[in-house]
């Protein structure tokens, strides 16, 4: 859906993004992540077209954005909602009349916008408060009605950049299980924008860390995860573990179900455990194992991880 091929982008004199090249696929959550000046906003801001770029492509369902008139990139953002970390509602107007601004902007019936209100405020869970103000509403509630308000054009893109930063840990959690429920129910491709770990972890299938404009690492979340690339322990503040000199270390991800693997391991290869923690991905509880084998039962772990279907990372590699 979403293609970028060496992408470029400056203000003046100030490189912002270099040579960035990354695909979306239609229907993933897609998450960019990095410290703050990294150029993640920047980047969302040309996929809908908000800011040019001077070189590279960038094409959304075959089409150069670059190549479109003012009318054309009007459209294109009719099919992309956004959501913000403050929410960006207007105070003075009720939720149904927030929800409702962009269609009147695009000229809708009478009609078709109080359905569409209706069914948007429905699949956000928070039809009671649609005659209520923003003001009266709690940060979860005003960014469910942002959700609705960004769907509104039937949206096949939703933009969300620093959407949870605002919120406590349980709301933010109730607000990713919305993003998952609409994600799957209606197909939409989510573009999130984080500094928050957890975020990442909870709704996105594929990640790419940017550093000073450029993409540091990509791929899928829980790889990324487990293989710990430099820009990953960078923003975690975490240090690159020390492993063994002799025989071979090997990190590997456990389901619930597979947790008796780990005696397994030990008893049967000889494994030395260096290390477990435990973490959520999309809801789904993991283990990550990190084991130190000696180097002639090395192969034979290695074959236990392809036949069991592991996802696993040689740390470092046996001799």
């Amino acid at each position: 859906m979403i293609e970028i091929h060496n992408l470029c982008k400056s203000f003046g004199t100030l490189e912002v993004l270099k040579n960035i090249s990354l695909n979306i696929r239609t229907g993933e959550i897609y998450g960019l992540v990095g410290r703050s000046g990294a150029g993640k906003s920047t980047l969302l801001r040309c996929i809908n077209g908000l800011e040019n770029y001077q070189s590279g492509s960038l094409k959304i369902d075959g089409t150069e954005i670059r190549d479109l008139s003012k009318q054309q990139i009007r459209e294109l953002r009719r099919g992309i909602g956004m959501i913000f970390q403050q929410f960006s509602l207007i105070e003075r107007r009720t939720v149904y009349q927030n929800v409702a601004l962009p269609m009147h902007c695009w000229k809708y019936d009478k009609q078709t916008v109080d359905k569409r209100v209706r069914e948007l405020l429905e699949l956000v869970d928070i039809s009671e408060k649609i005659d209520e103000r923003p003001s009266v509403l709690s940060g979860g509630q005003k960014q469910r009605v942002a959700i609705a308000r960004a769907l509104a054009l039937d949206s096949k893109i939703l933009l969300c950049d620093e959407a949870t930063s605002a919120l406590d840990p349980k709301t933010t959690r109730s607000v990713l299980n919305l993003l998952r429920e609409i994600n799957q129910k209606l197909g939409l491709t989510i573009i999130v924008v984080t500094h928050q770990m957890s975020v990442v972890r909870e709704v996105c299938d594929t990640i790419s860390i940017l550093e000073n404009g450029k993409i540091a690492a990509a791929g899928d979340v829980k790889e990324v995860f487990l293989q710990k690339p430099d820009a990953l322990l960078t923003l975690l503040g975490q240090e690159r573990m020390r492993c063994p000199d002799e025989g071979g270390t090997y990190s590997f991800l456990l389901a619930e179900q597979q947790l008796d693997l780990i005696p397994a391991v030990y008893n049967q290869y000889g494994a030395r455990i260096l290390s477990t923690g435990t973490s959520a991905y999309k809801g789904e509880q993991f283990t990550e194992v990190t084991v130190n084998v000696k180097n002639e039962n090395a192969a034979q772990l290695k074959g236990m991880f392809a036949n069991r279907q592991l996802l696993w990372h040689a740390v470092k590699e046996a001799s």
